[in-house]
């Protein structure tokens, strides 16, 4: 018989109703973890002193003292310094959320809870049951197609976690100002298209730019919502390779951006929705390098090929699973499918056939004629594009051949 062992789930909440329903959430989602329930402060650091809890959830309205100043003591060292923290509060305002960004919480969660938003967050940090001695150990590829269908996402741009932090300190706000602090992260732009379609699932159209998306929010409301992607677990990697690797994604994104939303203009056509569709066309990569920072914060190795590896074999996944999840329009998804393949869905939208040429031109040897697409590529003799006009394409060369092969070209057929 092999015994299984499960680290115990902390709860700390001075009201019983509450913690009743973070227990039977716990135990319905990882049936056999045991749950420990304090109801004040004191009582959860001297449980931590003799034990490693997987995770602590925290209300932050305990008797003797704050649950910020609970996590704060959590994070002085020790034993639970990296101990995931879901923190849950009636008050969500941004100064709230704002003191609780230097003690790097898991999640900050709204009273009362949204039990399925608890749900997604728990599946993501609350490890599986592990066997002791371990029979069958979870392998990478099956810690990321556990993760696939419900993945938190990317990383953030360091300047843009810079930028909104200093952005919420300031009273001059306008949109225009946040469309360029966020107008060049995939993460940033994803989420709030999802958010401003979500908030007016009534309105006659969808929002499929950022600037549409900002529109609908307002300065405020977008500015909350960012300050919430900074404290998701994981918002930045803290793997030198990770990140590494995140930011040559990110360096792809802009490129492939720039040059659809050129192409646009001169076409006359949507600039912004393509320029959006060339950012978002590796969103799945990002989330995959997110998520191998969960598998090494959880103990796991992780070698130089396991990178290429998972990125080959599970960017397309997560990406579709992410567009899905977060509800992306159709048309802007069609628009990141024909980056890889212009009939795809039987789309054939003269944005379509720019997406499409905007991965030639960029996948192109650098010593090669932009121009020579004339006479090799279908795509410009649909668009009927003239020499002149390919060879002053922005394809933002920097250092990087354009026939090497990059992360974006690992995946094929997204939609």
């Amino acid at each position: 018989m092999v015994s299984v062992t499960l680290a115990p789930v902390l709860v700390v909440c001075p009201d019983s109703g509450p913690g009743d329903q973070l227990t039977r959430l716990v135990e319905a989602l990882r049936p056999g973890t045991p749950v420990i329930r304090h109801s004040v402060g004191q009582q959860a650091l001297d449980t931590l002193q003799r034990i490693a809890p997987s995770l602590a959830m925290i209300d932050l309205n305990l008797p003797d003292m704050s649950g910020l100043a609970l996590l704060r003591e959590i994070r002085r060292g020790g034993p639970g310094s990296r101990l995931p923290c879901i923190l849950i509060s009636e008050q969500v305002d941004a100064a709230s959320v704002r003191a609780a960004l230097p003690y790097a919480p898991a999640a900050y969660l709204a009273r009362p809870i949204d039990e399925q938003d608890l749900k997604r967050r728990l599946a993501v940090l609350l490890p599986e049951a592990a066997a002791t001695p371990p029979m069958s150990p979870l392998s990478l590829d099956d810690y990321l197609s556990g993760l696939r269908e419900n993945n938190p996402g990317g990383p953030l741009l360091e300047q843009v976690r810079d930028a909104t932090s200093r952005c919420m300190q300031s009273d001059e706000q306008d949109l225009n100002a946040l469309e360029r602090l966020f107008r060049g992260d995939p993460q940033t732009t994803a989420r709030l298209i999802h958010a401003a379609n979500s908030a007016a699932a009534r309105q006659p159209t969808s929002c499929q730019t950022l600037s549409q998306a900002l529109a609908r929010l307002g300065v405020k409301r977008s500015l909350n919502l960012v300050l919430r992607l900074l404290i998701e677990r994981n918002a930045q990697l803290a793997d030198a390779r990770l990140a590494k690797q995140a930011a040559e994604c990110c360096r792809e994104a802009a490129q492939a951006a720039e040059a659809a939303g050129w192409l646009a203009r001169q076409l006359r056509l949507d600039a912004e929705l393509c320029y959006t569709a060339g950012l978002l066309h590796n969103l799945g990569e990002l989330a995959v390098l997110r998520a191998l920072q969960g598998w090494l914060d959880e103990g796991g190795e992780l070698h130089e090929r396991d990178i290429e590896r998972a990125l080959r074999g599970q960017g397309a996944g997560f990406g579709s699973a992410l567009r899905t999840q977060w509800r992306l329009p159709l048309g802007l998804r069609q628009l990141i499918g024909a980056y890889y393949a212009y009939n795809a869905a039987g789309v054939l939208s003269r944005e379509a056939l720019v997406l499409n040429l905007t991965r030639e031109l960029l996948q192109l040897p650098v010593e090669r004629d932009p121009a020579s697409l004339v006479e090799t590529s279908r795509t410009v003799r649909m668009l009927a594009l003239d020499p002149g006009v390919l060879r002053r394409v922005p394809l933002g060369r920097g250092d990087t051949p354009r026939g090497a092969t990059t992360v974006a070209d690992r995946e094929t057929g997204r939609a």
